[in-house]
């Protein structure tokens, strides 16, 4: 027998404590000329040596670099370290969870963004700031009706708001360059579901629409590099299925680089990252370290990269 939900208590997200704000964020990579030739030419100094000229060298072919994470990458600052290098050509797609669209919208729309989940839980507030809700789900319920995937839903509705921190946020920018950004929604583990907002049928559309979507992006991979950045579950099983439906149409990943970066290495990141890829013909890479370091160094050691094969 179904109940009506009891209603949520709300409040504005001015009264709401965030622990990121826009001071605190990254600025884009700094070149790190000469870096590279100064590791050790053993194990990972091997590979991130391998990474870093595999992506300069997909990009000069005009190959993608697609990108998956989780939306730790969003809470750790590095939006502008990946927004430089989408700017640049050098990343052609990003894909994330449910959780990244939270934490990208409230930057771009609010400048501040993650909040202390236990004293939240303790006060019965955690999770509740009604603007979030209210733009997050309208934005995917729009989205829906008009065909489109929730990652699109979310960057056109922030560029529809004029939203004023757009230049902090992933997915306005890859919106306004005309790039592909996929959400993948897990339905019950981000805070704007818990809201009367939350359509659910809207959420699974708009997900679906971007799962087919990210297939098209797995399937141009051949030549190119994808990079797991520090989604350990979500991710990992995504680019598992879409790596099977692309097995079963006969599609071969010759030539592709894929690597996992993580804190901490992980069974699927391991498993679906390196060496499923691997599988399929492609050479699987596993780094780890903080994302607020491995990711600027990497992007830096990049673009140097790129500029020592310009000259």
């Amino acid at each position: 027998m179904s109940r009506e939900p009891v209603p949520l208590r709300t409040h504005p997200i001015s009264q709401r404590g965030s622990k990121v704000r826009l001071p605190d964020l990254a600025a884009p990579a700094m070149r790190l000329p000469g870096f590279l030739d100064r590791l050790p030419r053993q194990f990972a100094g091997n590979d991130l040596r391998e990474l870093v000229r595999g992506i300069a060298a997909a990009h000069r072919a005009g190959r993608p670099v697609a990108i998956t994470m989780g939306a730790h990458v969003i809470k750790c600052g590095l939006s502008p370290v990946l927004i430089d290098l989408m700017r640049r050509g050098v990343v052609t797609s990003v894909a994330s969870n449910g959780a990244a669209i939270v934490h990208d919208s409230e930057l771009a729309l609010f400048g501040h963004t993650s909040e202390t989940v236990e004293q939240g839980l303790r006060d019965g507030t955690f999770g509740m700031a009604e603007e979030t809700h209210r733009f997050v789900n309208g934005a995917v319920s729009d989205g829906a009706s008009r065909g489109l995937g929730i990652g699109a839903a979310i960057g056109n509705a922030l560029l529809a708001a004029h939203a004023p921190h757009a230049h902090a946020s992933l997915f306005s920018e890859a919106a306004r360059l005309g790039l592909p950004a996929t959400v993948h929604v897990a339905i019950g583990t981000d805070i704007v579901h818990m809201h009367s907002t939350a359509d659910g049928g809207a959420i699974g559309a708009g997900s679906l629409r971007d799962f087919h979507a990210f297939v098209e992006v797995a399937r141009a991979l051949p030549g190119g590099v994808l990079l797991n950045l520090g989604s350990a579950v979500l991710m990992p099983e995504v680019v598992l299925k879409a790596l099977a439906i692309l097995a079963n149409q006969g599609v071969r990943l010759e030539g592709s680089l894929s690597a996992d970066i993580d804190m901490a290495r992980g069974y699927r990141g391991s498993k679906q990252i390196v060496e499923r890829v691997a599988a399929l013909g492609g050479r699987g890479l596993g780094l780890v370290g903080h994302h607020e370091i491995m990711i600027p160094l990497l992007a830096g050691l990049v673009l140097a990269e790129l500029e020592r094969e310009a000259v």
